[in-house]
This record gives structure tokens, sequence and C-alpha cells, in this order.
């Protein structure tokens, strides 16, 4: 890649959008467009096709997107579907049409069927019934990975699609309402502590087993494709091992210091039983992820603690 080209980078505020600016600018990228909401409602058709018409960058990354947890999307499937579909339709056709020489989506694990064989491999999407408490984020996400193959197979564009694993990092959303798992189990230890409590409640059973990436590894991996891929078929981006929900909670409960009981509400939902990827395809073009689950933890929570308390 030509560290000159204009590249855009949709979502640039949120954790997978920052850390990628992070990325681009450590390997000294200078051409770097980013857009706030004020300026760019990514959601509004005239205005991503005038933005890409006048800027024309060389490459996308797809980062903008609405995401939550299991609570946000049980209970927002109308608005998780629409404005995702808005979004990533406008964003990838404004680049096509504007010449992007090329453009990465990036997905979700959540697209793959809730029974799919462990570690998923990337031929189990369309395998079976989703996860319902997420479906429609998911279902979303597939169009968008459908509409890149769809780009690639009918006009040859080199659009890829990437399939992290669940994240975690700097500019994490730890607002217990639409939060994920390893964020509000970390913002629900720090204020256990900070209250002294006895016990700490954890949704489910604990049993679910889920695999973890720091988002820097993420961002670490997608210049790895922009730079070495150019399949249409999907690929996976995860750690590689997995741990149950309980050992997460422990860990956590441990780098956070708090040291009361943990109590399960086995009358909420646990999601998909095991999520782990199988992430042979990405390993093979020479990637591995550098930060453990601990370290990143503990980088997670300094950051929350400077940030968010």
């Amino acid at each position: 890649m030509d560290k000159l080209e204009k590249i855009f980078v949709a979502g640039h505020h949120g954790m997978v959008g920052s850390a990628l600016v992070r990325r681009l600018k450590a390997e000294g990228f200078k051409n770097l467009l980013t857009r706030d909401r004020s300026q760019l409602d990514l959601a509004d058709e005239s205005a991503v096709v005038k933005f890409f018409a006048e800027e024309r960058p060389a490459v996308v990354l797809v980062a903008a997107a609405k995401v939550g947890g299991i609570k946000a999307n049980n209970d927002f499937p109308v608005e998780f579907l629409l404005e995702n579909l808005r979004i990533q339709n406008n964003v990838i056709r404004s680049a096509y049409e504007s010449g992007v020489r090329k453009l990465l989506f990036l997905g979700s694990s959540c697209i793959y069927p809730k029974f799919a064989p462990q570690p998923i491999p990337e031929t189990a999407l369309l395998g079976g019934p989703l996860e319902p408490t997420n479906e429609a984020y998911a279902i979303a996400k597939i169009a968008g990975i459908k509409l890149c193959q769809a780009f690639f197979r009918e006009y040859g564009a080199d659009f890829i699609s990437a399939m992290p694993t669940n994240l975690y990092g700097p500019n994490d959303n730890f607002d217990l309402e639409t939060s994920h798992v390893l964020a509000a189990l970390m913002r629900k230890a720090h204020e256990a502590k900070v209250r002294k409590d006895q016990k700490l409640i954890v949704w489910g059973t604990g049993q679910p087993r889920r695999e973890f990436l720091h988002v820097d590894d993420l961002a670490a991996a997608c210049l790895l494709l922009l730079e070495k891929y150019d399949s249409p078929d999907i690929v996976n981006v995860g750690f590689g091992e997995d741990i149950s929900i309980r050992e997460l909670a422990e860990l956590i409960c441990e780098v956070v210091g708090y040291d009361g009981e943990l109590a399960w509400d086995t009358s909420k939902p646990d999601g998909t039983p095991r999520k782990l990827l199988d992430v042979s395809k990405l390993c093979a073009l020479g990637w591995q992820p550098a930060i453990s689950l601990r370290d990143g933890i503990t980088r997670t929570y300094q950051w929350f603690r400077a940030n968010c308390v």
C-alpha cells in the first residue's frame, strides 16, 4: 500500500475505527480521511455519495456500525437491522461508484449459525439458524458480506470482508445497557469494588465459551489483509483460543482487584454455547495475535480508569 494514498476509515470514533487509525498512523500512513457523524451521516445516502465524489479515497475500511451486547440486540432488532443496512449499503456502493481501489468490510463472528462446528470455519456461513438474540445484527452483516461479494463477482471490485471475534480494548462501550460481555463485566467489577459489595451478579450460567481479541491485534490483522488478501471469500480474525464466561469473570475480578463472590443469574440468556473461530486462513498469511488476554484486560482496565471513572 502507498502510504500517501487517501484512506477513509468509516467509524473512526468507535473502538475498532480508532484502533485502525492508531495503527495506520503508527505504520506511517499520512493521508487519512475521517468524519464525525456531525460532519457525515453514513445513513444519509446523498451525503455519502457527495463525500465520496468529492474526496475520492483510494482505500476504505468499513468499521462503522450500530453495535451492542445481548440485551441491546435483543431489545432493538429493527434499529440494528435498518441502521446497519443503510450505513453499509451507502458506503459500499459509493466506494465502487467513486473508483475506490480496495475496500475492507468488517463483519462479526455472530454471522455464523448458533450451533456451528467449533472452531468455526468460514465455510459455516449460512449453514444453520442464527442465535436469536442477535439475529437482526447478524443478518445485516451477512448482507454486507454478500454485497461486497456481488461487487466482486459482477464488477471485479477488490472488496474483501473480515469477520472479527469478540473484541475489547480502548474506546470500548462500558454502558451496562448496551455493552458487550467483557466491558460490562469490567464496569460491574470496578463498581462492586468501589462500593465494597460482597456479591457481583453475572448474567447466565457462566458456562458458554467465548474468544476475545484485543482491538489493536485486529487493526494489525486488517492492515495485513489490505496488503496480502484479495479474495471475495470471508476471512476470520480471532485469537485462536477461548475461555468460559466464568473464567473470564474471575480473571477480570482479579485484574480489577475485586474479591467478592460471583453470583450467577440463570434467568438471563447465555447466548450461543460456544464461539471460537478457525483462524488458520489468516495465520497462513503470516499473522499471529500479540496481546495476551490478561495483558489486554490489564491495559483496558487502565484505559477505563483513566477515561470512564
